[in-house]
This record gives structure tokens, sequence and C-alpha cells, in this order.
């Protein structure tokens, strides 16, 4: 049998879903390929979306069109800004999901979505004539024509489980492994990574002892994740708490006298794993001198009796787990309703692919998520977004969408991946940006919006809403300036929050740049204030109070933007340009840099071979 599409997408993770409703809502007829309808937008590991730069993500993912923020939204089960203590810059909103909710969500947003369709079947190979992709084939030897090919395939390349001694061929939940695709993209020449992950055990909420735990209560006012989530949506939400255990002597020592018996350890997994996720006995490795790890219980769903304990991800044995789950206080009667396992997988190595996800090496050909080497789900979701949507304006003949460092973390995240690589799963974190404060939460749509609108994924009503909410900001960002309080009033306020009193007026702005003051302290001396949603609030308040802060980030991007703007062409040999370095010229030939930018952020590419570029290109 022969069908006919125009663009394939291997995968409903995350990242599928994410490219197929982008290529699908900007008109181009697509089929997303799954092994299981059950296993769409699957959370085998956290049921969570968000946390610390992850976060900043989802907000992105909406401001561009995508649905990971609206579906997020619709199942949150307890919300929560991470860093409250620190600055702005590094707020991070995350939210407990509902597991099998997020699946029927987004199962069903596929289904009603036009221009797609919804395919269970394995993909094993991809046809390329001519170095253009033009088919890919099931398991059953159906042949689909197509112009162009998402690869999404999570953790499920040639993927095996891992508890103790024993392994076996395994998806992720016990879904089947993908078997044939891994030897098929060898043979097209592209170079494949074998990473590892893990989760822990999942744990019967009745056999628990709550008592013994520290309660962990949802935020209010809930903030949503997409501008077309309302602002009362949450009124009415009753948040499920979460609690905190920490581990002690006793799991210690079991972990230790059995560690040889965990799969990590006994050399079983060949896999690199990732760093800042690592398991529970790479834990008490790494970090040796502390005497207790800080561990999460978490609600999986409403509508289960599934917990989930993060931190305590594991390939022990099955008795080594039993065993250290009941020496946590709180869980010396706990049940296990699923058992922690390690998977390993194969993956791509990023260098191979453009700014736009696209394979430098195959026309129409793209990656997108964990088959990328990054680990997360929020991750995932930005990069199917991008290849997606690419994919789509390629075909049909627009230039394509490539977000820069400094206007988001999608773009950081795209750029870190295919000019630097990497060794073990990426995850973003804020501390990645150089440009943090620019970057922030509250005002990802202010940077991408438009930028979505002009591309076709956002939709008038979202851009309508979008421009409501500039006004709003606008508006109050100048009445702030232009709010004047008087000495006599001020000086008393200024008391009650021990501030030396002053022989000026001040305006509202310059109050709120105190970092003493927020906008809620102001309410008792600024009786004009009109009632404004609390994003609106949130985006005037940081942007006042970090104005010059801002100013100065701004100027420095502007200076980078000049290496950034300064081209180089994809078929420059620079083992033939005499003055730099081996190591650099064999990394510049690797990556094949689009501009001077960004072959200065490769990794063995020193200023002085920089220098030698400018040069040698004639470039001041």
């Amino acid at each position: 049998m022969s069908e006919i599409t125009e663009i394939a997408i291997i995968g409903a993770g995350h990242a599928g879903i994410e490219a197929a409703l982008a290529a699908a809502r900007t008109g181009i007829d697509t089929v997303l390929f799954t092994m299981s309808l059950e296993s769409i937008a699957n959370m085998p590991c956290n049921p969570s979306i968000g946390g610390t730069g992850k976060g900043h993500l989802v907000y992105e993912i909406d401001a561009l069109g995508g649905e990971m923020g609206r579906a997020a939204d619709k199942v949150t089960l307890q919300s929560r800004t991470l860093n409250l203590g620190k600055g702005a810059a590094v707020h991070s909103k995350r939210i407990q999901a509902d597991r099998k909710e997020y699946h029927r969500i987004m199962k069903q947003t596929l289904e009603t979505t036009e221009n797609l369709r919804l395919v269970q079947a394995e993909i094993v190979s991809i046809g390329v004539e001519n170095g253009n992709v033009c088919s890919v084939t099931t398991h059953l030897g159906e042949v689909w024509e197509c112009k162009a090919a998402i690869i999404c395939s999570g953790t499920y390349l040639e993927s095996r489980i891992f508890v103790g001694d024993v392994n076996y061929e395994s998806g992720p939940d016990g879904f089947l492994a993908s078997k044939g695709l891994s030897s098929c993209l060898e043979s097209l020449g592209i170079r494949l990574m074998r990473f590892k992950t893990g989760t822990p055990a999942r744990v019967s909420r009745r056999s628990i002892n709550f008592e013994e735990l520290e309660r962990q209560d949802g935020e209010f006012p809930i903030i949503p994740y997409s501008c077309m989530t309302s602002d009362i949506f949450f009124e009415s939400i009753e948040q499920i708490p979460c609690h905190i255990v920490y581990t002690n002597a006793e799991t210690h020592k079991i972990i230790r006298d059995n560690i040889t018996r965990s799969a990590m350890y006994s050399g079983h997994i060949h896999g690199t794993g990732p760093r800042y996720c690592p398991s529970i006995e790479d834990k008490l490795v790494r970090f040796s001198d502390k005497e207790r790890h800080q561990l999460f219980v978490e609600p999986v769903g409403a509508s289960t009796e599934e917990m989930y304990i993060q931190g305590f991800s594991t390939s022990l044995p099955l008795d080594v787990q039993h065993k250290m789950l009941h020496s946590l206080k709180g869980f010396e009667n706990a049940q296990i309703m699923r058992y922690a396992y390690a998977i390993e997988y194969d993956c791509a190595d990023p260098t191979q692919l453009l700014a736009t996800l696209e394979f430098k090496s195959i026309n129409g050909l793209y990656g997108a998520g964990q088959f990328n080497g990054t680990s997360g789900y929020e991750e995932a979701a930005a990069q199917g977004l991008i290849a997606g949507l690419n994919a789509s304006l390629k075909l049909r003949g627009k230039e394509p969408l490539i977000l820069t460092r400094s206007e988001s973390y999608i773009g950081t995240l795209i750029d870190d991946l295919v000019t630097k690589g990497t060794n073990e799963p990426y995850r973003m974190m804020t501390s990645r940006s150089e440009y943090r404060l620019l970057l922030r939460q509250d005002n990802a749509d202010a940077r991408l919006t438009k930028k979505g609108y002009e591309a076709g994924l956002v939709t008038n009503e979202q851009y309508s809403l979008f421009i409501e909410k500039q006004k709003l900001v606008e508006e109050e960002i100048e009445r702030l300036n232009n709010t004047h309080i008087s000495p006599l009033i001020l000086n008393d306020f200024l008391k009650k929050h021990d501030m030396p009193e002053v022989n000026s007026g001040y305006s509202l702005a310059d109050l709120l740049r105190r970092p003493q003051l927020t906008y809620k302290d102001l309410e008792e001396i600024d009786p004009s204030r009109k009632s404004l949603p609390p994003r609106v609030v949130l985006t005037a308040e940081v942007t006042v109070k970090y104005e010059g802060y801002i100013k100065r980030q701004i100027a420095e991007v502007k200076r980078r933007e000049k290496l950034e703007s300064r081209p180089l062409s994809n078929d420059i040999n620079y083992e033939a340009i005499k003055g730099l370095r081996i190591e650099a010229a064999q990394k510049l030939n690797k990556v094949k840099p689009l501009t001077i930018g960004q072959a200065s952020r490769i990794s063995g590419v020193s200023p002085a071979d920089i220098s030698v570029l400018l040069i040698y290109f004639g470039m001041k």
C-alpha cells in the first residue's frame, strides 16, 4: 500500500504533538505516527510541567501558538512559582499535572485538528532520494510518500529497560521499543549516541503516612501558562497538596550495601545519564558528604492513588527498592504500584542539525526532542514546535523561524544543541542564558507572539489578547511614572516600612524601584489604581522595578548583534584558512556555523580564531 502526505511526524510524545499541530495549523497536510495511541503525550517520568528554566519554555511555546501551556492549565493539580526568593529573571512556574487527563486532552486535540491524521504504526525506515526525504515506511510495509519527515522518537529507539541485573527490550511504561529505525538512520550517515534516563517507583497513596511528611501547598492566585486561559479559570479549582520527605542514614546504608547490584554500577548500562536528574544511588556517590536528600511526594492524578517520589529514581533490584522505600519516614508500610527502572535509548548528535532543526546532510529531514539529545517534556515540546513550523514554512516557500539567544530560551536551547552539541541529556536552566533578565516568563508574549503570528501559527484571537495585554501594561507603567505622592502622605507610609523620611514627592514608579517595596505594598497610597489582571500587574511591576538593569542588558545585546549579523557560507573549508588552529578548523568544519556569532560559541574556537576569521573575510 502507498499513501501520500506532505509532512510525516514520527512519534506522538511532547515533541511530536507540537510538531504536528504547528504543521497542520499552518495549512500543511500532516500525518502523526505513534506506536500506540495510548502513549500520546505520555509522562513516563515526572507528572509535572515547568520548573526552573522549563517554565520559561512553556510560556514561550504558548506565545508562539503552541499547545503545551493551554493543556497544562486544564490539568493543573497544583501550581507553584519556584525561586521567588530570588530575582524576577529566575522565577519559574511549575505545575503538578493530571497525567491521564493530559493524555486525553492532547489526544482529542490531535484528533480534531484540521489537516492532521493520527496513525498507529511503527516507522522502521525513511526513504531518501538525491539527498531529499521522499517517504517513510511502517513495520507493516505501508509506504507513505512525503516531502518532509520529523523524527520525535523520544526514548523509544532501540530502547532497553534495566532493573538490577534484569534487562529487556522495551519502551517507557511497558510500551514497545522502536526497532529498525536506528539502523536505517545510521545507513543514511546520521551519527547516533546512546543516552540513559530513569524514573522512580510509584507508590499507593493509601499506604503512606502523610502525618510524618512536610506539607507543601500551592500558590494563589495562579497566573496561567496560556494567554488563552481565563484569569478566573483557577478560582474554582481546589489544589492538591504535595509533600516532602528526606532520605536518612538507614536509606543510605541500604543503597551503599547494594550499589553493585544497580544496573548503573554493575556495567550493564553503557548510555550516559542526565547530570541534573541523577538516580538516588548516583547522588550518594557524587554527594557522599550529604547526610540526607530531599524527596518530593507528588500526585499522579486526581482519579488515581498513584504517587510519584521525585528524586528517588533508581535501577536497583526490586528487593532493594522495597527496603530503601520502607526506610523513609512515613513510608514504613508503603506499597509499590510500579517499580523504578532505568532506560537506555538511541539519539542523534545534534551538531548535525541546522538552527531550523533540519539535518544538514538530508533535505527535509528534521529532528526534535529527546532524539536531539535533550531531556524533559518542555525542551521536547519547544523543539517540536520549531521543527514542525520550519518544515511547514519551507514547504510554503517562506523564510524559516530561527530564534536568537537574546530573544528566547528556545533560541538558547537550539543554539546550544546545534553549536556545542551535548554529551549527556541536555536540560534547560536559567543559568544557560546570558540574557536572563530580558527572557522572563512574564514577557514571553512580548518577545515572541508577533513572530508566531507572522509565521501563521498564532490565531487572530490570541493576537488580539496579546495586543490588549500590552496596552494595559503600557498604560499602567505610564500611570506609575506620572502619579506622584506628596511628602506628607509618603513619610507616614515610609515610616511603616522602616524607611527614612523624604523632603520631596516621589512617583509611584520611583517607589516601586526600591527593593523593599512591591506593587502590592503601594496600594495604600495609590487609591486611583484600577483592578488589573495579575499577569498585567506582574509585567508592569517587573518592567518598572528592573528598568535600569534591562536597559544595560539591551545595550549588551546590541553589541553582540554585530557578530550575529555577519554571515558565513555553508561551503567554507576552514582547514584552508591560514592562521586557524587545527582544532578550531575541525570544529568549524563539523558545525558549519551560519554566523561569526555562532562560530564564537563553538567549544574549541578561541577569540583569536574569531579574529582570524574576521580578518580573512574582511570584516570589521
